[in-house]
């Protein structure tokens, strides 16, 4: 009996129940029904449709003021940095990453540590925004998540020992890994990071039991896919929209991963900025007759073959892009009142978009901060309207062709939305969305690229908007755009949102706060201190009728490091790293 089935059993016997059988690890049905299998959480997002909804609804507006502490679990050493992950739940076991690419298994009743896995990281890795990591998968009897030295690693999820480890892609020039991988019939399915290094966007689809790479798709125009080992297609025309040999370090990193729609069979990810983020090198500051400078397939959506990697349809929502407003933003499949198959996104740019999941055809758009400068509008085809004074000006203009002209544009850079994810609640029909209400100072400079480093042509100066807060967190109607209601935070939001069937929308903040709202007022209802502040996405489950839920605590992410005089408000905030659960114990559940 090795040391994690002992570990799991005197944890069993400790509360007077024998251990079961061992199971036969997860299964494809066990994931494409992550959320109505409420005694697990299988999948980032809680369902590959990312919806991030629990139909629990044991914990409810009515009790959850009786929710407590379960147990805490300290993820130690010096290694604290931002904390963003999600954790994974199966059979007593919960699969927790933390920064610098470790991957914790904790005993969830307990809060006991089962095993730990430290990725040897090399010298000189380039992680653009913090060494955080966004979660891990679950496949099997497998753990296998993403490493900053753009890796894969397939762990024993018994005992935390490695079963295969690949390479995604070249660590020295740029590439890191930080989302949590996708699992798809047998595949486990990953992108990658480094946009800010003049690297190319890409998706790989690799056998999951294996690690053997079944198929590639870059998301820059003019490079090839493959299949099985050979070349497949190219992505889209070479030179469409790319002027000169720009293409080959254009940017559009898949890094926050993506989603899978079960309905229409399709992978949707998003790609990132377009590089450099100096527009008119790209050709998009003034678009010509034979190049459109939209750069495709950077700032799109992308919808993929599992089967295959080819592309059935793209989205692009900011082409000619020049603000570093990367598409990289989950796409949510759901269903509107109408019952027609609908996606949602809320992009970096500020505005939130339907579209058609049959096609990725667009629907509508609505804006979800308060001040946008770069765009009046989105128009009739999906493609924005833009304030052409509003684009950061051409070095090559300027009387010393040093340095452009500066513009004040919002959103800033981190975005309207960056990387947190939303979500969407089968309960009120509405996406609840973290946002922030911040603008830049932006300009452009000359830039040539060089391997390993950024490349970017741009500098900028990240820049608070409202005395009263930068944080929002808005309740969004799909069908019309209005927001129902505001929750404002004077730091910047940059954690995850949780909604259930008990009327709960679960978040964190920076200040350090864990906070249940009513979903369809808004009204605060509960809130817990963590001590550190929360970039990490919550989690529910059930265990012997008892609703759980946890959180992962520990300040960090891009703000500090790249949010101007915003990261001079927020430098009190402390580090920190732990996972918090929380339980509704069963004699409180009907007060």
């Amino acid at each position: 009996m090795n040391r994690f089935i002992l570990a799991v059993s005197a944890s069993l016997l400790a509360v007077g129940m024998a251990p079961g059988p061992a199971t036969a690890g997860v299964s494809e049905e066990d994931i494409a029904n992550d959320q109505t299998m409420t005694d697990q959480v299988v999948t980032n997002g809680m369902g590959r449709h990312l919806q991030r909804y629990s139909p629990l609804d044991t914990l409810n507006k009515d009790n959850v003021q009786n929710l407590i502490p379960a147990w805490a679990f300290s993820m130690g050493g010096e290694k604290q940095r931002g904390q963003e992950a999600q954790p994974i739940i199966y059979d007593g076991v919960m699969y927790v990453t933390g920064s610098y690419s470790r991957l914790y298994a904790i005993d969830v009743m307990t809060g006991a540590e089962l095993w730990q896995y430290d990725a040897r990281l090399p010298e000189g890795i380039l992680p653009c925004c913090d060494v955080i990591n966004r979660g891990a998968a679950i496949y099997g009897d497998l753990v296998i998540f993403g490493t900053l030295d753009a890796r894969l690693v397939a762990l024993d999820r018994m005992t935390g020992d490695v079963v295969w480890r690949d390479k995604i892609a070249d660590y020295k020039a740029g590439y890191s890994y930080t989302a949590a991988p996708l699992i798809v019939d047998g595949m486990v399915i990953t992108g990658n990071s480094g946009g800010e290094f003049g690297i190319v966007g890409e998706v790989q689809a690799r056998n999951a039991e294996t690690g053997d790479l079944v198929w590639t798709r870059p998301m820059i125009e003019g490079h090839m896919g493959t299949l099985n080992g050979e070349e497949s297609t190219m992505t889209g025309t070479l030179n469409a929209t790319w002027p000169g040999d720009m293409w080959k370090t254009g940017g559009g990193a898949t890094w926050l991963g993506g989603s899978y729609d079960v309905d229409t069979d399709t992978l949707v990810f998003g790609a990132g900025n377009p590089a450099p983020w100096n527009s008119h090198l790209r050709g998009a500051g003034t678009p010509t007759e034979g190049n459109t400078g939209d750069n495709l397939y950077a700032a799109s959506r992308v919808g993929l073959d599992p089967k295959t990697g080819e592309i059935k349809w793209h989205f692009q929502t900011t082409p000619r892009e020049g603000w570093d407003y990367d598409g990289v933003n989950e796409v949510v499949a759901y269903e509107d009142a109408e019952g027609n198959k609908r996606y949602a996104t809320a992009d970096r740019n500020g505005f939130f978009y339907v579209l058609n999941r049959e096609d990725g055809a667009f629907i509508d758009a609505y804006p979800f901060v308060k001040d946008i400068t770069w765009a009046s509008g989105i128009g009739d085809d999906g493609r924005p309207i833009f304030n052409e004074d509003n684009r950061p000006g051409d070095p090559s203009a300027a009387a010393d062709g040093g340095k452009g002209q500066v513009v004040f544009s919002a959103p800033g850079f981190l975005g309207g939305k960056n990387w947190m994810p939303m979500a969407y609640s089968q309960n009120t029909g509405l996406f609840y969305v973290p946002s922030n209400e911040w603008g830049m100072d932006i300009w452009n400079e000359p830039v040539t690229y060089k391997k390993g480093a950024a490349y970017l042509g741009s500098g900028f100066t990240i820049k608070p908007m409202y005395e009263d807060h930068i944080g929002s967190l808005k309740a969004v109607d799909p069908a019309t755009g209005e927001w129902k209601w505001e929750y404002k935070n004077e730091a910047p939001l940059w954690g995850g949102v949780m909604t259930t069937a008990g009327g709960l929308v679960f978040f964190g903040t920076p200040e350090g706060k864990f906070i249940a709202l009513d979903d369809e007022t808004g009204e605060e209802l509960w809130s817990f201190q963590t001590g550190s502040g929360i970039v990490g996405q919550p989690v529910t489950w059930d265990m012997d009728g008892e609703q759980y839920v946890s959180v992962v605590s520990g300040w960090g992410g891009a703000v500090p490091l790249w949010g101007g005089e915003v990261a001079k408000k927020v430098n009190y905030l402390n580090q920190g790293g732990m996972v918090w659960t929380f339980k509704l114990p069963r004699q409180l559940a009907a007060n």
